[in-house]
């Protein structure tokens, strides 16, 4: 198996993230390309599409939302991502099961019994008539409020919403710093029907986490998925694939003629934004965030600051506030390259003010 070093992964990874040169592509292309955009937090997508896509402008994920052709959904790791609705039909039941199942332990270990597809029927039927709100639907079925203190509820909901096939309506995509006050819609309704499950929804998830992310290995698939590696080698075994090895060792799996650029190759200062994928997408993170710099980056609690590049690996963190772009470097940074962050740092200003975010 041909070795490949630490920076030819930083460059492949790079390359396939869309993050070595911007292109010309449709946000549902976009999205395509690079598996997903995560999107707990509102702003993340439209930041990570403005440093990926060409000329990008707000304006273009609120109509491809609003179109149908991208949805929001809790998908990988049990996030809310930002995916095409192609990819969401052709795998999003195996997180559909995979939850469901789960939720259901959980509640047996507090002991109930949870059984969720009465209710879950109502909330899809009350949901085709018009999107509605969390608070809305509890009220409808006559339960209390959630809580935060108290688990059980939230699992039921869990469990409900998973049944029903719920995801986010256009409103819970619209640039803001909060989340409360999202409304959902069924995926049978909205997209016309549920995602697929089964092997050949694995298949299709294991091809577009390689094309994304590879190489790779089966440690990292299993981390960005969030999926058991029971539930992801069938579909690898549909595969043709062929096989690197890292500078440590590890067997990385790949799809044939995938780029892999040379490691001399210039990669620009970019920003990313909270939870890039970028940084989530591999048990081994080394590639592009520096393991000195990882618990300064990834929080405890799992938060993910916003970041920037410089030669391809993260250097800092940075913050925007009041409409300005402020640097946090983790070590001194080149004169060059402090120019060059400063220039993308005025542009992605210009970029918030255009999107009415200042």
């Amino acid at each position: 198996m041909r070795p490949l070093t630490l920076r030819e992964l930083n460059r492949a990874t790079l390359a396939r993230q869309l993050l070595l040169a911007r292109r010309s592509l449709s946000v549902t292309k976009a999205l395509e390309r690079t598996g997903g955009l995560q999107a707990q937090w509102p702003p993340s997508p439209y930041l990570g599409l403005w440093s990926r896509i060409e000329g990008f402008r707000a304006d273009d994920l609120v109509r491809a939302v609003a179109r149908r052709r991208v949805v929001k959904a809790t998908l990988m790791r049990t996030t809310l991502h930002l995916v095409s609705s192609h990819d969401y039909l052709a795998y999003a039941g195996l997180y559909r099961a995979r939850r469901i199942a789960e939720l259901q332990r959980q509640l047996s270990m507090l002991g109930e019994e949870a059984e969720f597809a009465e209710e879950g029927e109502r909330i899809a039927e009350l949901v085709s008539e018009q999107p509605r709100s969390r608070p809305e639907l509890l009220a409808l079925l006559g339960r209390p409020k959630l809580e935060l203190e108290n688990r059980r509820p939230w699992l039921v909901w869990y469990g409900l919403a998973a049944h029903a096939g719920l995801v986010c309506a256009p409103s819970a995509s619209v640039w803001r710093s909060h989340t409360a006050g999202a409304t959902f819609v069924p995926a049978r309704s909205w997209l016309g029907r549920d995602g697929d499950g089964g092997v050949t929804a694995a298949a299709h998830l294991v091809r577009r986490y390689l094309a994304a992310f590879g190489p790779a290995s089966r440690a990292d698939l299993a981390q960005w998925t969030g999926l058991p590696l029971g539930v992801l080698e069938p579909g690898l075994e549909q595969l043709r694939l062929r096989r690197f090895v890292d500078e440590d060792g590890r067997t990385l799996l790949d799809l044939p003629r995938a780029p892999l650029p040379d490691e001399s190759v210039p990669a620009p200062t970019r920003f990313l934004p909270r939870w890039d994928n970028i940084l989530l997408a591999h048990d081994v993170r080394t590639r592009v965030l520096p393991e000195e710099y990882r618990k300064v980056v990834i929080a405890k609690n799992g938060d993910v600051a916003e970041t920037f590049l410089v030669d391809g690996f993260v250097a800092g963190t940075w913050t925007l506030a009041s409409g300005r772009v402020r640097l946090q470097p983790f070590a001194p940074v080149p004169r060059r390259a402090r120019r060059e962050l400063e220039d993308e740092a005025r542009r992605l200003e210009a970029f918030v003010r255009a999107a009415g975010q200042t």
